[in-house]
């Protein structure tokens, strides 16, 4: 479990994993030894290390890159970024970037400018042959596999989602359709409150666990869905609850006839001269989390983004289609954003899994749990990845010295255009 935003934790490198000596060792120490039975390889400042490392404890099915040569990326490295100043929400004083990677536990950070590198960097536990996990990343992939059968016509969004899923009619999905599903309105009984031990994200957690048989609660991720009742009718706010993104898993499988990373690979991952293959957790039946599962490498992670800002084509090829893409960047209703809990995302929007910041630039973003991102930004041609391990899970820990700061590298490049 991570800190709450009242502690004081130890700071990013004072908590370096590998100066911490995690995992290291024929067979480790005991005190240094990291568990997912225990729970203890996801605690603060343990999770360093285990982000790096999610495969070694927990089982997982894999994401094929293919059998063909990587596409590299050019490079024109900008030394001027780290920089590039700017001032942290809330604060009096600037901060410079360099300095915000340290302040939001960095991992590792790739800016993408036309599709050139011009800044990369990895810290911690995590190298460039490396995967990470991405945390609620992994729901805007769901996101953009969904909106592309629904391009193609294999999902349609106005649908029941019974009519892939009858297994859910008798929960509080069995009254929504799938596009509710898609933009979070669907008004579920359940909190995803991480500082609250009481938070139904707990149980989802513990029936997902891939270790978990018998008991009393349901064993899976499907099993637990269907357990989830409304708190009131559908369709009147947005409300950021993982579910959504598990259901949106099983309907994309459903529809497309392929196990979700089976889909992913062939669609995505198989196509863009990928690094490296990537993989998803799986929950004690097998199933992957469409919700919070993946893990990837920072570059490759870089290619997905790239693609979709270049509104689905990636190396002369229409890898996904434009129309998908079209929908995401469309955002959804800002009105039910703002009943959400998201204060500080004034004018936002969420859709297919995507977060739209409806600013000046267009940008839009996956993000996740302590830190993970991939934000696009069209005006200035530019995507950022970053992978993180801050103590606080919520991005509100970390979203003031991280969105000003994503503002402040996209004026430079534009002005050193």
């Amino acid at each position: 479990m991570s800190v709450s935003a009242q502690d004081t934790p130890l700071s990013a490198r004072e908590s370096d994993p590998v100066a911490m000596g995690w995992m290291q060792g024929t067979p480790p120490p005991p005190a240094k030894r990291l568990s997912a039975a225990d729970r203890s390889f996801f605690e603060f400042p343990a999770l360093r290390y285990s982000v790096a490392h999610m495969r070694q404890f927990l089982p997982t099915v894999n994401v094929s890159r293919g059998v063909g040569a990587p596409v590299p990326f050019e490079t024109e490295l900008r030394g001027g970024i780290d920089g590039v100043t700017f001032t942290p929400w809330g604060a009096e004083e600037p901060m410079t970037w360099e300095e915000s990677l340290w302040a939001n536990y960095t991992d590792g950070i790739l800016v993408l400018h036309r599709g050139r590198i011009v800044y990369e960097r990895y810290f911690g536990a995590l190298a460039p042959t490396g995967q990470h996990a991405a945390m609620s990343v992994t729901k805007s992939l769901t996101g953009v596999l969904a909106a592309t059968l629904a391009a193609e016509g294999t999902l349609d969004p106005s649908k029941p989602v019974t009519d892939y899923v009858p297994e859910l009619e008798d929960s509080a999905f069995g009254n929504v359709t799938v596009r509710q599903v898609m933009d979070m309105t669907t008004n579920l009984d359940y909190s995803e409150d991480y500082a609250d031990p009481d938070a139904e994200i707990w149980e989802y957690a513990q029936a997902s666990d891939s270790w978990a048989a018998g008991g009393d609660g349901p064993v899976g991720t499907l099993a637990y869905l269907q357990t989830i009742q409304a708190a009131g009718p559908p369709g009147q706010a947005f409300a950021y609850q993982t579910p959504n993104a598990d259901v949106l898993g099983w309907i994309v499988a459903r529809a497309s006839g392929l196990a979700l990373n089976e889909l992913l690979a062939d669609r995505v991952w198989s196509r863009l001269g990928m690094e490296q293959s990537g993989y998803y957790q799986v929950d004690a039946v097998g199933t992957p989390s469409a919700g919070g599962g993946f893990s990837g490498g920072l570059r490759d992670m870089g290619r997905l983004g790239e693609m979709i800002r270049q509104q689905g084509e990636w190396q002369g090829e229409q890898v996904l289609p434009r129309e998908a893409i079209a929908d995401i960047r469309r955002g959804g209703s800002v009105e039910d954003f703002a009943r959400s809990d998201h204060p500080a995302l004034e004018g936002w929007s969420y859709r297919d899994l995507w977060w739209i910041t409806n600013n000046a630039n267009g940008a839009f973003a996956a993000r996740g749990v302590h830190g993970q991102t991939i934000y696009v930004d069209p005006a200035a041609e530019m995507t950022i990845v970053r992978f993180a391990s801050h103590p606080v899970a919520a991005n509100a820990a970390n979203d003031p010295t991280s969105l000003p700061a994503y503002q402040a590298v996209a004026d430079y490049l534009t002005n050193q255009d």
